[in-house]
């Protein structure tokens, strides 16, 4: 038989549980390995692929863009063009994988107990902090950007939409705001230093965020009301 007829003949392999279940369901679209990693990665804005490969410590070149490919078919991401000067292919969330965001953050949650110590094995990213830290701060009556310094690095985060409430807001000029993002802010509200040792535990409900700021683990620096109120004033 040629080679081409034998390759052809080889079954597809099965993406569904076939089951008539909500979960499985969802299985079916996030249920394979890396998956739910990437949708926290994209959380953060839109990436570049090599963004992406850099950041998901461990995933091979080839299971990333095949994950890339199911996520797009599965309507949860899309790839899109940057205008000149740009000019990169960046992946971003639809407003369905955005919708995904308390689930990681119920899965972080879960999860936070199985961090008591760092692994010398352990890959980390400041931004992987975020979804803990986003937990801690649902609270605040202020809304506003927190740009976050830990020894790890910088990123950013939205106060007045944690992981409680709906998957997406809008700016003013209609783009979807994302929930958190890498690096400095470029326009924060206000700045706060921790380590990311006391961001797990803030995250775990182990203290408050103004229990934090009061007994001197958190440094705030900034003016305005978000600032006011997490140093109680």
């Amino acid at each position: 038989m040629p080679r081409q007829q034998q390759q052809a003949a080889r079954p597809v392999r099965r993406r569904s549980y076939d089951q008539f279940c909500a979960a499985a369901r969802a299985l079916d679209s996030v249920g394979d390995r890396w998956t739910l990693l990437i949708v926290r990665e994209l959380l953060a804005g839109p990436r570049r692929y090599t963004d992406l490969h850099a950041d998901l410590p461990g995933v091979s070149t080839d299971v990333l863009a095949s994950r890339l490919k199911d996520m797009e078919q599965s309507g949860l991401a899309v790839r899109r063009r940057l205008p000149p000067p740009a000019a990169a292919s960046v992946y971003e969330l639809t407003g369905r994988g955005r919708g995904l965001l308390p689930v990681l953050a119920a899965l972080a949650e879960w999860g936070a107990p199985a961090l008591d110590e760092r692994r010398p094995t352990d890959a980390v990213r400041a931004h992987w902090f975020a979804l803990p830290l986003l937990r801690a701060l649902e609270g605040l009556t202020h809304a506003g950007v927190v740009e976050v310094h830990l020894d790890e690095g910088e990123f950013h985060v939205r106060t007045g939409r944690g992981p409680g409430a709906g998957s997406e807001r809008r700016a003013a000029d209609g783009e979807v705001e994302d929930v958190y993002g890498y690096g400095p802010a470029e326009r924060p509200d206000v700045r706060i230093a921790l380590d990311a040792e006391l961001c797990l535990a803030l995250g775990r409900g182990e203290a408050t965020v103004l229990e934090a700021v009061a007994d001197g683990r958190i440094e705030v620096v900034g003016e305005g009301p978000l600032a006011a109120e997490l140093r109680g004033e």
